[in-house]
């Protein structure tokens, strides 16, 4: 097999072609044979990172069935751009990687093939998956647009040497969680209960969505109308900014932490007990230097008397095939290859991923304890964030209106509930404006 490079300005891109003398494969040189193109997401350590990883990956798809394939790596503060743009222009991909948070908008415009009962046996069947990843996949009542692809999950990271000399227990409440964190939190020595990236509007979208599902509500009704101002979701949100307001666990300095890695470094050089982090936080975790063993995880946790005890979004990517490929079939095998039961276990480490398909079992950690927890957490305890086209712009008009109030209260202002239905009722005019 030969590897061609093409010139690129700022991600990696490679052409697998097949090797010659076998297998009906041939060169990307306009020979007749089929060539994909595909946009990957930005995975693991850096883009040359995923391109490495994901090269042997295709080279095995390229000789099991002579489909060669054009990769691209595409960083995610690239990437939605990049999709969009592809949709208007028609200058797409044949295959490309996408945040499943994004599937119902992108199906939207009508641009996706939708994986119909044919298509979706042709990638293995819908079986397969776990249910609630495949949700994501397109709008309810719909034939989706996406598949999972990769799949994370939130749990509540602790640091086990403090919980042992506090004589505490991992929280399994609420109330257990904010009781612990206060007691762990030392102003003098520095030391909070908890850290998050308060200053991120998707950490804090996040959170609100699954501390307003623990309560029960809906953050869209069945029309597709934004309901932010619901009990619900307010109480929720207070619920959340709380932490750092009335429990006086969380650091206002972390305000301005816009991205989870900073809260991942106070955690592991011990300036914070507990952080609520994606699975895919261990390789930073132990990059700043605190052992695998040292830390433990539960499913975040619910007040004692919740509606629900969901503990994640269902987080992850999907893979979608645009509806203009000249290639459908082998767009097809090629989503078949990359969900396929030897792929997902290749690509779980490098990419800290959980497996997407049901009881398959995730190598992203060498601890069993953690791997059960996150695929339970994943399967079973994870909801999909709202299958509705106007989900994108509740992420960032609800997050963004979050990043604001912790802010507020990091320069020593208060938030009320009535201050956060406010700023819910100014979201949701926003939002309800573009739904029509």
């Amino acid at each position: 097999m030969k590897l061609r490079h093409l010139a690129a300005a700022s991600v990696p891109v490679l052409i697998l072609t097949a090797c010659s003398g076998g297998g009906g494969g041939g060169s990307a040189s306009g020979d007749g044979d089929v060539t994909l193109t595909y946009w990957a997401s930005n995975q693991g350590t850096s883009l040359d990172n995923d391109k490495e990883v994901l090269t042997p990956v295709l080279e095995e798809f390229t000789e099991k069935t002579g489909v060669d394939v054009d990769l691209e790596v595409i960083s995610w503060s690239d990437l939605q751009t990049r999709i969009q743009t592809a949709v208007t222009s028609g200058q797409a991909p044949d295959v490309v990687n996408i945040g499943n948070t994004w599937a119902v908008s992108l199906q939207a415009t009508g641009a996706f093939l939708p994986f119909d009962d044919a298509a979706m046996e042709a990638v293995g069947g819908a079986d397969k998956f776990v249910e609630t990843a495949l949700e994501t996949g397109g709008a309810e009542g719909t034939d989706p647009t996406s598949v999972p692809l990769y799949g994370l999950a939130y749990g509540l990271y602790y640091n086990k040497a403090m919980f042992e000399d506090a004589g505490l227990q991992p929280p399994t409440t609420w109330e257990e969680m904010v009781s612990a964190a206060q007691a762990l939190t030392d102003p003098a020595t520095g030391v909070h209960g908890m850290a998050l990236a308060s200053g991120s509007y998707t950490e804090n979208n996040h959170f609100a969505f699954i501390n307003a599902t623990q309560n029960g509500a809906e953050l869209f009704d069945d029309d597709g109308n934004p309901t932010f101002t619901e009990d619900g979701v307010v109480d929720g949100i207070v619920r959340y900014l709380d932490l750092m307001q009335a429990a006086g666990v969380v650091n206002p300095s972390n305000a301005q932490y816009d991205n989870a890695s900073l809260a991942v470094a106070d955690f592991a050089t011990g300036k914070a007990a507990m952080i609520l982090n994606q699975n895919n936080a261990n390789a930073t975790i132990e990059a700043n230097g605190m052992a695998p063993d040292a830390y433990g995880v539960v499913p975040f946790p619910a007040p004692a008397d919740a509606e629900s005890d969901v503990a994640s979004h269902v987080a992850g990517i999907n893979i979608s095939i645009f509806g203009n490929t000249e290639h459908p079939d082998e767009a097809l095998q090629l989503v078949e290859h990359m969900t396929s039961e030897d792929v997902q276990t290749t690509l779980g480490k490098p990419f800290s991923s959980l497996p997407v398909l049901k009881d398959a079992t995730a190598v992203f950690t060498d601890d069993p304890e953690l791997a059960e927890t996150f695929t339970q957490i994943y399967n079973e305890r994870s909801a999909p964030l709202p299958l509705v086209p106007a989900e994108d712009q509740f992420e960032t008009t609800v997050g963004q209106a979050m990043n604001k109030m912790f802010a507020t209260i990091a320069t020593g202002g208060t938030v009320s509930a009535e201050d956060v239905r406010e700023a819910m009722q100014t979201a949701q005019d926003q939002v309800q404006a573009s739904v029509g």
